[in-house]
């Protein structure tokens, strides 16, 4: 048996190489995080949806095991958990295992709460979007414990509680590595920039409106969307209307280095999802030096250039009084790093003193 200690890791899906940083970005910088500042910790990731393929791979020098479930209907999904359940065995049984991390509470969840029964190695979910809502129908068969499940921010905690009547036992928020950020000063060509999922939830066309709305006062107003999804079309048809095609931007899905570049060049970063927090884009764009004008508190109290507002006309005040000012600052805001993450996530499975303040305790 190999006595290093390992932490599995079940994700639906994960990047297929070093060079795909545009899959859960996140994510990956969370395990970087990770495995720099536990460098002895063996780390093994099971990845049941994406890559396409069955080649287990090293990442960074991280084993990544694919179960190539292309997202398909149940019995290929069931056929994916039973395999994934039975590469725990092995795993378990050929190393020293000390946990098993879920990223979000579903199917990766559902998997690691029955292995852990048989098991009785630990598990816990990170709770970090959607998976949080009504609508997720795994919650039911996992029954999970507060002490199970983190949440990414409170009003993820808030949202599960309400939704699922259990409240997360521990809230350990998203980080970011301040090392990807480029140190170079830099020159601010964008008024307004997006970066997301094109999908209603994000609520761009809010975005497209708002840009209409400020070309009255700022008629050369220059903004950009980064990224795709089935709502291009929609928002296209809205720059159209609203005459915005030398305004506004859809720039498509571009490189998670490239992402943080244009943030840098960036004075305001607009999140009008209906939804989301504390989203890793947020972070990445205050400490990329811009101010996030968003709908949702991240519920960190006070934050430096986070402007939360309650309605699109708020958010359009706001936007426009930040952009027509002469005397903004636009210096780097850094919330929470992702090596603070690490420490909170490693603190559940192996209890150090001296990291107990990096998660915030609910219960």
């Amino acid at each position: 048996m190999n006595l290093n200690k390992t932490l599995v890791i079940l994700t639906p899906g994960f990047p297929e190489n070093e060079a795909d940083s545009t899959c859960l970005p996140a994510q990956q910088v969370f395990v970087k995080a990770l495995k720099y500042t536990y460098p002895l910790l063996q780390i093994v990731i099971l990845s049941f949806q994406y890559p396409f393929h069955h080649e287990s791979y090293l990442w960074n020098g991280i084993s990544v095991v694919p179960f190539n479930g292309k997202n398909k209907g149940k019995l290929s999904r069931l056929r994916v958990w039973i395999n994934v359940f039975m590469r725990l065995k092995k795993i378990t049984r050929e190393n020293n295992v000390i946990g098993i991390f879920n990223f979000w509470c579903s199917e990766c969840a559902l998997v690691g709460k029955y292995f852990s029964k048989y098991s009785g190695v630990k598990q816990c979910s990170w709770i970090s979007g959607q998976d949080a809502g009504k609508q997720n129908k795994f919650i039911k068969f996992i029954c999970p414990h507060n002490n199970e499940l983190v949440a990414m921010y409170a009003f993820l905690a808030k949202e599960f509680y309400r939704n699922h009547a259990v409240l997360p036992g521990m809230i350990i928020p998203n980080g970011i590595d301040t090392g990807e950020f480029e140190v170079a000063a830099v020159t601010k060509i964008i008024d307004v920039c997006a970066v997301g999922s094109l999908i209603k939830l994000k609520q761009y066309d809010l975005f497209v409106k708002i840009i209409h709305q400020l070309k009255e006062h700022l008629p050369a107003i220059n903004a950009v969307i980064y990224g795709k999804g089935p709502e291009e079309q929609t928002l296209q048809s809205g720059i159209n209307k609203y005459q915005l095609k030398n305004n506004i931007l859809l720039g498509g899905e571009i490189s998670h280095p490239e992402v943080l570049q244009k943030m840098r060049q960036s004075r305001v970063f607009l999140h009008p999802s209906s939804y989301e927090g504390c989203s890793s884009v947020c972070l990445e764009a205050l400490y990329a030096g811009a101010h996030v004008i968003s709908f949702t508190d991240p519920g960190f109290g006070k934050i430096a250039h986070w402007h939360v507002v309650s309605s699109p006309e708020e958010m359009f005040d706001k936007a426009l009084d930040i952009l027509i000012s002469t005397d903004v600052d636009y210096s780097p805001v850094l919330v929470y790093s992702m090596n603070d993450s690490a420490k909170a996530v490693m603190e559940l499975f192996e209890p150090i003193a001296s990291m107990k303040k990096a998660g915030q305790r609910l219960l």
